[in-house]
């Protein structure tokens, strides 16, 4: 089935099923608030450099994370204990977006996540909507993480850490928020064994739009989260 070129005038996306078997399913459209609200309801993201037109992928198979079964492992219990870190939500969004655009995959010139991006998704946390994690070490923010609050499903965008394992000391803490705040799910787009150490599980095409259907059924909130996640 061919890629589907989105019209300008009018806010739509095809079913996701219809994306190739790379997990490209359209071309064009906007960043708008509404659109990428969209977009992540249905299981699908922009994914682009900067001057080309915006890609929006859905990958199938999808690792999804079950924030009540994350894997901790006895290393990792060791960094939670370490008092010179501490963790915070909501206190810099921006600066960890921007951190993580820093991070080039193997394969990779230049960073997803340029001034577009940034410029969108930032809307997207003043409405409430798009969160970050936050790691510090004194004043020097170490590590990070940010994405977006779906109904029950937290979709997961990227991490970073300048430190070692502050990024996984990131996911920690928003696991523990998640769980208290009961949500289901955490959607990590791309397969990963990092992720897969952690307790995330990839599952077929029919099982993640199910998810995304119950997901649905839940409204969209928004709230800002500023609080400090070092006791969760």
């Amino acid at each position: 089935m061919p890629v589907s070129i989105l019209p300008d005038h009018s806010l739509y996306f095809p079913h996701p099923s219809h994306a190739d078997r790379h997990g490209l399913l359209a071309i064009g459209g906007d960043l708008s608030t509404d659109r990428l609200i969209l977009a992540y309801q249905n299981g699908i993201f922009p994914w682009y450099n900067q001057g080309e037109p915006i890609l929006w992928w859905c990958l199938t198979p999808r690792l999804i994370l079950n924030p009540n079964q994350l894997h901790v492992s006895k290393s990792m219990r060791r960094v939670l204990n370490n008092k010179l870190l501490s963790v915070t939500a909501d206190k810099a969004f921006e600066q960890v977006m921007r951190s993580c655009g820093t991070i080039l995959r193997p394969d990779q010139t230049e960073s997803w996540i340029h001034e577009e991006m940034i410029t969108a998704y930032v809307k997207l946390h003043q409405l409430g909507i798009a969160h970050s994690v936050e790691v510090w070490q004194s004043e020097e923010l170490v590590g990070g993480i940010y994405g977006l609050a779906i109904g029950k499903m937290f979709c997961g965008e990227s991490m970073f850490a300048k430190i070692p394992n502050a990024s996984k000391l990131a996911l920690i803490k928003l696991a523990n928020h998640l769980s208290l705040k009961e949500f289901n799910w955490i959607d990590c787009q791309q397969e990963s064994d990092h992720m897969k150490r952690m307790g995330a599980k990839s599952i077929s095409q029919q099982d993640f739009f199910n998810i995304l259907e119950q997901n649905k059924l839940y409204p969209l909130i928004r709230e800002n989260w500023y609080t400090d996640f070092s006791n969760l």
